[in-house]
C-alpha cells in the first residue's frame, strides 16, 4: 500500500468512529482549526475556488518535485474539508496528485451528506489542486 493510500485509510477510520453526521461535522471543524493560515497574499480573488458557495482559497507551491498546499475558508465545514483534501495530496509529487483516486470522500459518505453547493465546492477544490499539478509539470516540461 502506498502512503497516500495510508493518509486516506487513517481519514476513513477516523471517520468511522463516529455514528451520525453530526459528529463527523463537529469533526471537521475540529480539522479545520488546525488547519495552518493561509498568506494573507493569497486571500484574493486570483486563489478563490470558482462554483464554491463560500469563499475558499487555495495555493501550492513546488518545491523539490514536491506539492505543497495552503487554503483557508470563511466556512469551517468547508475548511474542515479543505484540510482533509491537504492532509492527503500534501507533499506529493504533480503526477501523484494527478494520478490519486481520492476514495475516501465516497467511504466516508462526505459527498452524500454535503449540500450540492459544497459538493459543488469540494469538485472545484480538487480541480483547483490538479490545475495547480498540471501547471507545475508545465513548468518542469520547459526546464528540460
Amino acid at each position: 500500500m502506498s502512503t497516500k493510500d495510508t493518509i486516506q485509510e487513517e481519514i476513513i477510520d477516523e471517520f468511522s468512529l463516529f455514528d451520525d453526521w453530526m459528529d463527523k461535522y463537529n469533526y471537521l471543524i475540529e480539522l479545520a482549526k488546525d488547519l495552518p493560515a493561509i498568506d494573507e497574499k493569497h486571500r484574493t480573488e486570483a486563489y478563490l475556488i470558482k462554483g464554491c458557495q463560500s469563499r475558499v482559497w487555495v495555493d501550492a507551491e513546488l518545491r523539490e518535485g514536491r506539492m505543497y498546499f495552503t487554503a483557508d475558508s470563511d466556512a469551517i465545514i468547508t475548511k474542515g474539508i479543505i484540510a482533509l483534501l491537504i492532509r492527503v495530496l500534501d507533499g506529493r509529487t504533480p503526477q501523484q496528485v494527478l494520478d490519486t483516486d481520492l476514495y475516501f470522500i465516497d467511504r466516508i459518505g462526505l459527498q452524500e451528506n454535503l449540500s450540492p453547493t459544497r459538493a459543488n465546492g469540494l469538485l472545484g477544490m480538487i480541480k483547483q489542486m490538479r490545475l495547480y499539478a498540471l501547471a507545475f509539470q508545465a513548468q518542469e516540461a520547459k526546464k528540460e
